[in-house]
């Protein structure tokens, strides 16, 4: 069979520097969990009961990645863009209704992560019934910091913080994440074949709010590492 050509150029390998090896990762899905700290899904209006509830995600195209440190414009049809600090799983090993006790010998390690969302967007659909895609899906919105390696490590505890412009915004800790990553990987493996490659934003704490263009936005996750990323004008 001959190698096909193509119209245009094939999509680039979007992937990550990894801390201590001249290899990058590449990227495969970016799946995103929603309401997973009592304090933002109060904040948003929308408290979780864990006894009666489950975790629930959204994705994003591997395509709104971005690098830690870079500048991304202010995006278009927002009034309200806002910042959502996270630690981000990183899968190393295929998966399938993986059980909870076998969950750390998928992991690779883990990064920083910001779930950039136009807020406005995404209430409106949410209080349509509508999907969020418009408010999550962005372009440039997906930023996460090098990865480090930490093979076979659950993560459960160590402080997470952001600020912008130095004034501090989000605080809290792993240990307040409502479903545990060893729950997570167990949970979204029942429905995706976990590949390695995929990255699990584990969801955001109390404090998101707006930026506007020239803010900068700093965080940390302890034992993980930092992230940075410049607002730029607005396209």
């Amino acid at each position: 069979m001959s190698t096909p050509t193509y119209l245009w150029n094939p999509p680039p390998v979007y992937s990550l520097p990894v801390r201590g090896r001249p290899e990058h990762l590449a990227v495969n899905r970016l799946f995103f969990v929603g309401r997973n700290y009592h304090a933002h899904a109060v904040e948003m209006g929308k408290p979780v009961d864990k006894a009666s509830e489950r975790p629930f995600y959204f994705t994003k195209a591997p395509s709104t990645l971005v690098l830690s440190g870079a500048t991304v414009a202010y995006p278009p049809e927002t009034q309200n863009y806002h910042h959502e600090m996270e630690l981000v799983v990183v899968i190393g090993a295929p998966g399938f209704r993986v059980a909870e006790n076998d969950a750390a010998a998928h992991i690779y390690g883990y990064a920083c992560g910001l779930d950039m969302t136009r807020r406005d967007l995404q209430l409106a659909a949410r209080d349509k019934g509508r999907p969020w895609d418009l408010g999550k899906d962005v372009e440039q919105s997906s930023v996460v910091s090098e990865i480090v390696p930490m093979p076979g490590v659950l993560l459960d505890q160590g402080e997470l913080a952001m600020s912008v412009n130095g004034q501090p915004r989000q605080k809290s800790d792993l240990n307040m994440l409502i479903w545990n990553i060893a729950e997570l990987i167990a949970d979204l493996s029942k429905f995706y074949h976990l590949q390695p490659g995929d990255l699990i934003f584990t969801g955001t704490p109390e404090g998101v709010g707006a930026v506007l263009p020239g803010d900068r936005i700093d965080g940390h996750i302890a034992g993980v590492g930092e992230i940075t990323l410049h607002v730029g004008a607005a396209e």
